[in-house]
């Protein structure tokens, strides 16, 4: 199937239950062909596809890859991104920091993202990029107590292996396909700040020594395949939780080089301390608390300090709220919905981002990542196939996508 050069919009299948590859597949024809019938009954329906470590080594077992490919081409769909990000367990169980295990310090991780790359390679339409969005290379509070320097080394050697595979898809089926890391609050990258200390300090120097001494390549080229293989992941709910001015952190990459694989299109919950009554909004927090997702929360106190708190039923035991100004809470609530009661969401950093994207286009892929429905309020929850739908909708509307 040939997709033609564009904006590709979709959603990221981790919404949906299931770690083996029957259960993941069984969701896609559950959810994907009526959406696509919705959505775009007339041009092919990008997926952004989820594997867990089983059900990626499952998909490649006999002609399952194959027969998945045949049903996509059938199907009028194709894939473009993947969220190599859960490596295991992601719904139905606690997660919390076990979202980041097994990290890049491990073999585990970058054999898994390879698996991943494999699948991508065979599934990507021709003349087609593809991305696969990865961890924050490990989670901040598992490095207090070690060297830190010893991680970011053992991460970055590890993502030189996968540079490897990328380069030789390149050279060998012409394919660009980019690992895209994904910042969030308390992995190890969690900002602009620290993206741009990663790659100035360990991933361009640790990779032109690597490049240039295994390769034989010059600097120049080596530093090019570095910027062009290894690419973010722009959250947008992570980089709005870290109060980020999402204009001047992308031009700060822009100018470093570093490319942007994928936007994903997600909403944080925030709290105004100085607009409603802290007990008011404390109650209807409580409603979020849930013990699936690690639900960090970066506070703004009255004198424009950041506060950080690990998970939301820590900010949630203080004694004292007089202090703060502002909550935005790790939580991702449905795009279209700019509030929740007397709480409110980062929706406007979403409708800024989608403006860049349409006067700048740094990226051509958005991935909306709404993967709270089973755990959100009661009265939140609707209909997950008119959920989804609703939210690519309201996306749409925004960029002024027609089809």
């Amino acid at each position: 199937m040939q997709i033609q050069e564009k904006l590709h919009l979709t959603y990221c299948t981790n919404i949906h239950p299931g770690e083996t590859w029957q259960e993941v597949f069984a969701g896609l024809q559950a959810y994907i062909l009526p959406l696509k019938q919705d959505l775009s009954p007339e041009a092919p329906f990008g997926i952004g596809l989820r594997l867990s470590n089983q059900a990626s080594v499952e998909l490649l077992e006999g002609n399952q890859l194959g027969e998945f490919k045949n049903w996509l081409d059938t199907n009028g769909l194709y894939v473009f991104t993947m969220n190599g990000f859960p490596y295991g367990g992601f719904h139905r169980q606690i997660v919390k920091d076990q979202v980041h295990q097994p990290d890049w310090t491990t073999d585990a991780r970058k054999e898994y993202t390879l698996c991943l790359f494999k699948i991508l390679s065979t599934l990507l339409p021709e003349g087609q990029e593809g991305g696969i969005s990865t961890s924050p290379l490990s989670y901040k509070y598992w490095t207090q107590e070690q060297d830190q320097n010893t991680v970011f080394e053992q991460a970055t050697e590890n993502i030189l292996r996968v540079l490897d595979f990328l380069m030789e898809c390149n050279e060998q089926k012409g394919q660009l396909l980019h690992l895209d890391i994904e910042p969030e609050p308390d992995g190890l990258l969690e900002n602009s700040e620290e993206v741009l200390q990663y790659y100035r300090n360990w991933l361009i120097p640790t990779g032109l020594k690597y490049l240039m001494g295994k390769y034989g390549y010059g600097f120049s080229e080596s530093y090019e395949l570095i910027l062009r293989h290894i690419q973010l992941c722009y959250d947008v709910c992570h980089f709005a939780i870290a109060y980020e001015n999402h204009s001047e952190t992308l031009q700060k990459f822009h100018q470093a080089g570093i490319q942007i694989g994928k936007f994903q299109i997600s909403a944080a919950l925030k709290a105004d301390f100085q607009q409603q009554n802290p007990e008011s909004l404390l109650e209807v927090l409580g409603n979020f608390n849930e013990s699936t997702y690690l639900h960090q929360v970066i506070a703004r106190t009255s004198e424009g300090n950041l506060v950080q708190f690990a998970d939301l039923p820590e900010a949630l035991s203080q004694e004292d709220f007089s202090v703060y100004k502002e909550w935005r809470i790790h939580f991702h609530v449905p795009v279209f919905l700019p509030e929740y009661q007397i709480l409110s969401s980062t929706q406007s950093d979403i409708v800024e981002i989608l403006e860049i994207v349409k006067e700048q286009s740094p990226s051509k892929h958005l991935e909306v990542e709404t993967y709270t429905w089973e755990v959100l309020p009661q009265d939140a929850q609707i209909d997950l196939k008119s959920s989804i739908q609703r939210e690519l909708e309201w996306v749409k509307q925004q960029m002024a996508i027609t089809e």
